[in-house]
């Protein structure tokens, strides 16, 4: 069968090793591509026999074949271009970031207008017993929130800014942390904060990030809510 092949190659003036071996040094593969079947097809035609052409049968699906060929390559490069714009972010789409507030995994978080924080615990699975404590920039625990029992996913919590002796906690900054177990059982969690966005920073290359107070530079991938 490679033989044939060959043969067949040679008659039409190509020689497939040589071919080939271009390819793979060029561009590291040795399938053909569009460019070398349009070469196949224009050698083919060169070197028919006037007496015994090509079917026009043969043609016509060599044409399809090449048509067909074309038209999924273009595709390809337009659906790819649509994805990379859906799963890419603007710069105007980073930049209305500004000034707003964003839910993100952290554990420091700033007192409202109005005096405590609001956040969230993501659960990797179901929990009987999910705790959070709040504590002072110094270590002190302030206030500690029993959620009980919770089912898998993100569950919220509000705290009104007094601690467990019912005094004001201040500004902050706080730490949070939280605790979640399934029967004594560890279950995974993290703490989701609300942070304001002060600024966004626009990289030459990569994904824009949000600098957020207490949490540092947040890939814009890494939010869960904006408020």
């Amino acid at each position: 069968m490679s033989t044939a092949f060959d043969t067949t190659l040679t008659n039409l003036g190509i020689n497939r090793t040589t071919t080939s071996a271009a390819a793979a040094s060029s561009s590291g593969s040795t399938t053909l591509g569009q460019a070398d079947f349009l070469k196949l097809m224009t050698a083919q035609l060169n070197n028919q026999d006037p007496f015994a052409p090509v079917d026009n049968t043969q043609m016509v699906a060599q044409m399809a074949q090449f048509s067909s060929l074309a038209g999924i390559t273009d595709m390809n490069t337009t659906l790819k271009a649509i994805s990379d714009k859906l799963g890419g972010t603007s710069a105007s789409d980073a930049l209305s970031y500004v000034g707003k507030t964003v839910l993100t995994e952290g554990n420091t978080a700033y007192a409202r207008t109005s005096g405590g924080i609001a956040g969230a615990v993501e659960l990797d699975g179901d929990a009987t017993d999910v705790n959070v404590s709040i504590t002072s920039a110094d270590g002190q625990v302030l206030k500690t929130i029993q959620l009980g029992a919770q089912s898998k996913g993100t569950v919220s919590y509000d705290w009104d800014g007094t601690t467990d002796g019912g005094a004001a906690a201040g500004d902050g900054p706080f730490k949070v942390s939280v605790t979640a177990a399934n029967a004594g059982t560890t279950v995974a969690s993290r703490n989701l904060v609300w942070a304001p966005v002060a600024a966004v920073s626009m990289p030459a290359s990569g994904s824009p990030t949000l600098t957020l107070p207490g949490l540092g530079q947040v890939a814009i991938s890494a939010v869960r809510q904006i408020g």
